[in-house]
């Protein structure tokens, strides 16, 4: 007899699972359970993701001539083929008076911009980067919060035909320098101030500071500092440009970045088509349907802030944007008073809402789910945040930039679990193996493709390299790609996620390299060498150790370090513990071995 699997704190009832949108797509398919839906989205995958497109109902300015080419073999889809296409186009259909973005502003009063008011501004922003000299295919970034602003700007650069390019507004003049230059961006939207906590931490003098290309500076009371630089005012003409600059669905869109194993960060390029994942996604695994509202505490620099657009704008919802501080009782207000549907979090942010209290005596009975992502969840925090809502399901969304989306999540139609997944994301397959490459219930995932939204090219590094080279294969040979989280599947059809199996780390949520934050550490006099690893003595977030190596006396200590990392890094990672050592242990071929460092720390806790 198989073992129970967890106890859920939330199962739906008959009644709603007929009203979901996955329920629909199984009737399409013709199946009853979900098991039996995924094994068609991933055995179908052509038909899958034609049901999937007709939902979301994209506009095309040709039509292609089938779902898919897999002739290429699968590390080399080509989707969609012939149709031209700017997704932007879809993104702003819909009923013109509709709400699209719902913002509100620390000490201001909530505002409403409807899908026409949000298409009027994207055309002037595309037409004021035609005036100013830009071209299709030319890369523009954005150095912003997550604001109205913004968002009309990403749309802008896509009807332009230009690629965006998402710079966390977190980073330090080193890193977004590094950024511009591995896009080639030819121009970056920045602004004056951000407004958080009730400080004013500058943007546009890191990007002076950074030395990047034409800036067009969001609030600017004061002259620019430098010659060519323009004022939002100035840059945004009276007429909007009303042409989609159209291209092939797997054309560049977006230029995001995410941390591999080295210094550098990898490149990666979205599509027209990783739009598509993420409207998806959210449309049947987040139930996400028209006239709903999305809140999620994101960046555009992160792959969550396109995300919230396109899951929110495709699905005909609207995204509740906070500008300011995600805490206290002013955002638990926000959240409320929007009219949220769908509340995104990271677990760290949970963990401080709990803390606070933050939405003590406040009215969430619109929200029907939460979302988590980007670190390993407690349950008990996640058991918390159902409570607000009067029981409402958090749907554990596992993935990354180069899948566009999640390839583990969770559907409302089966029991929640707090902190556990419930369901193997649709069009997308998976599978757990041990050290030696064979089906093990706890071990590293590797995606077995397939599927629109996994990237296929990479601008700085060798794609087959990074994701296919030394591969172990799966059943029947299949080609599979390498990820590097550790999951863990529990009985039920439930799974668990334990941090990655690589050196990579996500510290709050951002996803992050032990080579980037050693880089830093090394620089600072005294330091020999220095190795950067995370772990969850506990269980849930990961937390930042350093193990410094170098002479005891003029080793700096853990607030030298935590400065470093603040000025020439990000400053939202902060250093859990500091370790002084002799020698870092290493391989025969002199690689840090930072497992054995992890496991030394976790055997002292």
């Amino acid at each position: 007899m198989p073992a129970p699997g967890p106890r859920p704190a939330w199962t739906p009832s008959a009644d709603f699972v007929s009203t979901t949108n996955i329920a629909w797509l199984m009737q399409q398919a013709g199946v009853d359970s979900y098991e039996a839906l995924h094994a068609w989205s991933v055995g179908e995958r052509e038909a899958y993701w034609s049901l999937a497109l007709e939902r979301l109902a994209l506009r095309f300015q040709h039509p292609f001539s089938r779902v898919a080419d897999f002739s290429g073999g699968v590390e080399h889809p080509v989707w969609l083929p012939g149709a031209r296409m700017n997704i932007a186009e879809s993104c702003l259909s819909g009923d013109p008076g509709a709400p699209a973005i719902i913002h509100q502003s620390e000490g201001g009063n909530l505002e409403t911009l409807t899908r026409a008011g949000l298409a009027s501004l994207v055309g002037r922003v595309a037409a004021g980067l035609v005036r100013a000299g830009c071209s299709p295919g030319d890369a523009v970034a954005l150095f912003l919060p997550m604001s109205a602003e913004s968002v009309a700007i990403y749309l802008g650069i896509l009807q332009a035909g230009c690629v965006a390019v998402g710079i966390a507004d977190s980073f330090r003049p080193p890193e977004i320098a590094l950024r511009l230059k591995l896009s080639s961006a030819v121009a970056v939207f920045t602004q004056e101030l951000a407004r958080r906590g009730g400080r004013d931490i500058p943007l546009y003098s890191s990007v002076v500071a950074a030395a990047a290309p034409r800036a067009i500076v969001i609030g600017t009371p004061a002259p620019l500092s430098r010659p060519g630089d323009m004022a939002w005012a100035d840059f945004l003409p009276d007429r909007a440009q009303e042409e989609y600059v159209a291209g092939a669905p797997m054309d560049p869109v977006n230029i995001l970045f995410s941390s591999g194993t080295t210094g550098e960060p990898k490149v990666i390029p979205w599509s027209h088509t990783t739009a598509v994942k993420c409207a998806a996604d959210a449309h049947f695994h987040h139930n996400v349907q028209p006239g709903g509202v999305l809140v999620w505490p994101t960046n555009i620099g992160w792959m969550m802030g396109p995300w919230l657009i396109f899951a929110s704008l495709l699905n005909r919802s609207a995204m509740g944007l906070w500008q300011g501080v995600p805490a206290g009782p002013a955002f638990g207000r926000f959240v409320q008073d929007a009219g949220t549907t769908l509340l995104g979090v990271i677990p760290t942010l949970v963990k401080s809402w709990r803390e606070a209290d933050c939405f003590a005596g406040l009215d969430l009975s619109r929200i029907q789910a939460f979302s988590s992502t980007g670190e390993c969840s407690r349950a008990d925090d996640m058991a918390w945040l159902m409570e607000q809502a009067g029981g409402r399901p958090v749907i554990e969304y596992c993935g990354g930039t180069e899948i566009g989306g999640g390839y583990l999540t969770g559907t409302v139609t089966r029991p929640c679990v707090p902190g556990t997944f419930n369901a193997k994301a649709l069009g997308l397959d998976m599978v757990i193996l041990d050290e030696e490459g064979r089906p093990a219930e706890n071990g590293e995932v590797f995606i077995v493709p397939p599927s629109i939204g996994l990237s296929t090219t990479l601008l700085n590094r060798d794609h087959h390299e990074v994701y296919f080279s030394g591969t172990p294969r799966g059943a029947d040979g299949r080609v599979l790609r390498r990820h590097g989280d550790c999951i863990e599947s529990l009985p039920g059809g439930y799974w668990k996620a334990h941090g990655r199996a690589d050196d990579t780390m996500n510290l709050g949520g951002i996803k992050v390299s032990s080579a980037e934050i050693e880089r830093v550490v090394q620089s600072l006099p005294g330091v020999r060498e220095a190795a950067a690893i995370a772990v969850s003595p506990t269980g849930g977030p990961s937390l930042l150790v350093l193990y410094v190596a170098g002479d005891p006396a003029s080793i700096p200590g853990k607030d030298v370090l935590q400065e470093a990392i603040r000025r020439d890094l990000n400053p939202l990672f902060k250093i859990h513990d500091a370790v002084t050592i002799g020698a870092l242990p290493r391989t025969a071929t002199n690689k840090v071995m930072r497992r054995v460092l992890r496991d030394q720390y976790l055997a002292k806790t």
